[in-house]
């Protein structure tokens, strides 16, 4: 039987001077940059203070582990900086100490296109700005062929050009600069660059222009189509038909009789190999269904109730741990907290649980209803909870977590859910000696992920996050007892 959560937001903090309060600035426009060449992240205080002894971090907003730039303690700290970025960011130190925290960013490439954020901490203030930053490569100038004649004389012209992010327009001009249609148009993308190819029929002689062009960037080709040009090709065609006709007559009646066996040969091996396929996943169906509906019946009908109260000795300090231990929530502002401080995350807006549990089987409820980026599950208490952390069962943690609207886990990679999944209460429940860790959707009964096949040998404790330091949410996560 089911009952509801209730809660009670609570106001705190540290009330902070007016002069020690400042407002981080950036671009209200898109920062376009041109692949190859370099470009400048605005970002700055305001007031124009001296951000020197400041933590200055510039981040990609789009992406997890996404470090581009951290400056701390008076030096450059890039040792968890995201490897395509190494070698390519720097901030201008002189500037620091006018407030001015840009950073630049070195031949830039395509993939460098995004949201990034810069955030600025000094003791008892932080804030922060998105710079979306567009990227736009110039491809090859486009090259204008002849590709001969239509029944009705026109001149069949082909312009195509390759090379550009991202995808630009392509357009044909006669010499009056009126734009003409397009007859097939064609765009291909191959890694991160598009091709595009258009084509055209003109019927008179007259100065053709095929431009392709982006927002900020305009190259074009000219072809001038002759009269001359058109009886040659009439020619040529012409003579050109007469074989083909021919050619084409003795091919086929040599070859529509073995086409015809052959196809036939194909379309039965197709045929059993769709069916094939078919029952193998009709099977693995059936098998994962089966297994979930198993993880699910354990999880109804042996749920030993532990009453999980968080460690707020473990916790970042940012994070508000209730008094009774039941409640996290965000308090945005860092506080100065001495006891514990080599126990606490410092990166990472996570806390433990107090108790830990190693073996047997133990569940727990954790309501999650209005946060938009949380992970939670259990977690080694030797676990590092310095720095940059990766939530996965090689470092300690077996989690399931959302963010950025979508829901996910880490094994040896990262496996997304469906965002259509909208749970306002997640169970965890852990079977030590079986190795298995199984989350689900409380209101649903749902299965959501399990981990299968782990190997513990040391205890494990309940473990829930808000995410990192730039995630900034009152709602808090709420350690349920009403199961």
């Amino acid at each position: 039987m089911k009952f509801i959560c209730f809660t009670l937001l609570f106001v705190s903090g540290i009330t902070d001077s007016i002069s020690e309060r400042y407002e981080v600035v950036g671009s209200a426009d898109p920062v376009f940059a041109v692949a190859g060449e370099d470009v400048i992240l605005p970002c700055s205080v305001k007031p124009s203070i001296s951000v020197v002894d400041m933590r200055v971090e510039w981040f990609r907003s789009d992406q997890k582990d996404s470090q581009v730039h951290l400056y701390e303690d008076h030096e450059d700290k890039n040792t968890d900086q995201i490897q395509s970025y190494r070698g390519r960011t720097k901030l201008n130190h002189p500037e620091l100490q006018r407030g001015d925290a840009s950073l630049k960013l070195s031949s830039v490439r395509v993939s460098d296109e995004g949201l990034y954020k810069c955030f600025i901490q000094s003791k008892s203030w932080y804030d922060d700005t998105t710079v979306d930053v567009r990227v736009e490569a110039v491809g090859r100038p486009p090259v204008i062929t002849v590709d001969g004649f239509d029944h009705s004389g026109g001149l069949h012209l082909q312009c195509e050009s390759e090379g550009w992010y991202p995808e630009p327009d392509l357009e044909w001009l006669d010499s009056k600069g009126v734009s003409l249609s397009s007859e097939t148009t064609e765009t291909h993308r191959n890694t991160d660059r598009f091709s595009v190819k258009h084509t055209i029929t003109v019927h008179h002689s007259d100065k053709i222009h095929c431009r392709v062009r982006l927002r900020h960037h305009m190259i074009e080709a000219l072809i001038i189509s002759s009269s001359n040009m058109f009886s040659s090709w009439r020619t040529s065609v012409i003579m050109i038909s007469i074989a083909v006709v021919l050619s084409v007559i003795v091919g086929i009646l040599t070859a529509v009789f073995a086409r015809k066996n052959r196809d036939y040969d194909r379309l039965q091996n197709e045929k059993r190999t769709l069916q094939n396929e078919k029952r193998t996943l009709q099977n693995e169906k059936r098998r994962l269904q089966h297994e979930s509906d198993q993880h699910l019946q354990l999880l109804k009908t042996i749920i030993p109730k532990v009453n999980v109260i968080l460690d707020a000795d473990t916790a970042h300090p940012r994070l508000i741990v209730s008094d009774d231990g039941k409640q996290v929530r965000d308090g945005k502002r860092q506080t100065e907290r001495l006891d514990g401080d080599k126990d606490r995350f410092n990166n990472y807006l996570g806390v433990l649980g107090k108790d830990g549990f190693s073996s047997g089987c133990f569940y727990f409820e954790v309501q999650v209803n209005g946060q938009t980026e949380w992970d939670l599950g259990v977690t080694r208490e030797s676990v590092n909870r310095k720095g940059s952390i990766i939530l996965s069962p090689e470092d300690g943690y077996w989690i399931v977590g959302q963010y950025e609207g979508g829901y996910w886990a880490y094994e040896s990679s990262y496996v997304s859910f469906s965002r259509s999944m909208n749970p306002q209460r997640i169970g965890v429940f852990v079977n030590y000696e079986k190795g298995l860790i199984s989350f689900c959707d409380v209101e649903s009964m749902s299965l959501i992920y399990s981990y299968t096949n782990q190997s513990f040998n040391k205890k494990l404790f309940p473990f829930v996050s808000l995410g990192y330091t730039s995630n900034v949410n009152p709602i808090p996560l709420i350690i349920c007892d009403d199961y």
